[in-house]
């Protein structure tokens, strides 16, 4: 069982989590600090996103490309990327614009927070980082003016939807993009499903 605490700032979130494990009378208190990624985690950035491909690739899912590290670098000079960092360890990694026309369409007139390439350190799989990110980026988008939290996912995985639903997305459906020449190969002809946490 874990128990959350948080408290939100502009320049990070903090994440107080304690727990205790089962099978003995050790309890473990960790925090877990958000914050921008730097062009020094750029390494880490492509070590989680190849874990992450090959995660998919096991589970026979549509498989992330090799992103071009000039996206990458250009996300982190407009402070885009960000990082959940333990203790020494940084735990996952995840993009975020509020700006995403090519998939959203028409819907991007609304505002909003876009959540992208939510990557996990393997060690820390399994912990749910997902409703973090979530209880954070509700705090990011109201500080930040926006309405709607989204996110979304190539195919139709079900596993996917059933678990970010239970981190309180509604699941809005699959949609059959349009113009997929301004997004990444994974995307090409692509049917995503489309997720949305309004405020």
């Amino acid at each position: 069982m874990i128990c959350i605490h948080y408290h939100y700032s502009q320049k990070c979130n903090f994440v107080y989590a304690s727990g205790k494990v089962d099978n003995s009378n050790l309890v473990i208190i960790m925090e877990l600090q958000i914050r921008n990624s730097t062009p020094q985690d750029i390494d880490s950035i492509f070590k989680f996103y190849k874990f992450a491909t090959d995660f998919q690739k096991a589970k026979s899912v549509v498989s992330w490309p090799e992103f071009d590290r000039k996206l990458i670098e250009q996300e982190l000079k407009e402070h885009r990327q960000w990082k959940m960092v333990a203790g020494r360890d940084i735990a996952c990694v995840w993009a975020t614009t509020f700006d995403d026309p090519d998939i959203w369409e028409e819907r991007n007139e609304d505002p909003a927070v876009y959540i992208h390439r939510i990557a996990t350190n393997p060690d820390f799989r399994g912990q749910n980082l997902v409703q973090y990110i979530v209880h954070w980026a509700i705090e990011y988008a109201i500080a930040n003016n926006k309405n709607f939290v989204r996110l979304d996912t190539v195919g139709e995985n079900k596993g996917l939807i059933e678990h970010y639903t239970r981190c309180g997305f509604e699941f809005l459906g699959l949609k059959k993009l349009r113009d997929t020449s301004g997004l990444p190969a994974h995307y090409d002809k692509a049917t995503v499903s489309l997720f949305e946490l309004k405020l």
